[in-house]
């Protein structure tokens, strides 16, 4: 990857809060899984979230769109508070699209069904709407002629592409995307990458459990270290990889970076 922040940067503003996590607690039974998070996330800010394993990253990401129950503090998305209330979850979740590590498409569904599926039960978009939406994202993750394939019928890469255009089909205002590539091979790695920098290149607000440190160098505004439930450690990439200043940051990126 050749592109630095500058080159793709947009102009965000600090002050456009979309994002707000308030001293933030979560608990699976005993573990103490998150710790006093504290997170404001900027409408167009590119946000690499970094880590070992068992540190908190996925939960984090999951407790924004309410896949995971905080116990503790406020999470506040686009003016909407997360809560019990119902109405709220999916107010949120409607706005918040998310890719995950496996690709969870439906088997039994084309990949064009698989896309017009939530716009039309979910935003109750008309059918012929939808299925033009799904193409225009499909021919943006360049996979258009799969349109009427099956996902089995479509290697690792194509499928996490596909995943990709499902969520932008319900146009949200924010992407989370849980190690969006570490169950891929390595040579489909670069197509997904190039998918979500030409995301990073619209101005997407995106936040991105990574360890590919190539694309945080290239596209974050910010990276996130976690360790034990804490944000331990966040700057700009560049700082941040060349000046770390927590000792566990130090260890984590000498064990990742050959």
């Amino acid at each position: 990857m050749t592109e630095t922040t500058e080159a793709i940067d947009n102009g965000i503003k600090a002050n456009d809060t979309i994002i707000q996590i308030v001293n933030m607690h979560k608990w699976f039974g005993d573990f103490h899984v998150l710790q006093e998070v504290n997170l404001e996330v900027a409408r167009g800010e590119r946000i690499v979230i970094c880590g070992p394993s068992g540190s908190g990253k996925s939960t984090l990401i999951r407790c924004i769109n309410r896949l995971e129950e905080h116990q503790r503090g406020k999470i506040i998305v686009d003016g909407t508070e997360l809560t019990n209330d119902l109405k709220n979850i999916e107010k949120i979740r409607a706005e918040v699209g998310m890719v995950f590590q496996h690709f969870n498409l439906f088997p039994h569904l084309t990949i064009l069904d698989n896309l017009t599926l939530g716009p039309i039960w979910v935003r109750k978009t008309p059918k012929k709407e939808a299925e033009e939406t799904a193409m225009y994202y499909l021919e943006k993750v360049h996979i258009a002629e799969q349109a009427k394939k099956f996902p089995g019928q479509l290697s690792g890469g194509q499928q996490q592409r596909v995943a990709i255009a499902r969520s932008l089909c319900m146009k949200p205002n924010v992407m989370l995307f849980d190690e969006p590539t570490s169950a891929l091979d390595p040579e489909m790695v670069k197509e997904v990458l190039d998918v979500m920098i030409s995301l990073a290149q619209e101005g997407m607000t995106m936040l991105v459990v990574t360890h590919e440190m190539g694309f945080a160098k290239s596209v974050a505004h910010r990276v996130l270290f976690m360790d034990y439930g804490r944000i331990v450690e966040e700057n700009s990439p560049q700082e941040f990889f060349d000046n770390p200043q927590h000792d566990r940051t130090k260890l984590f990126l000498s064990q990742i970076l050959h």
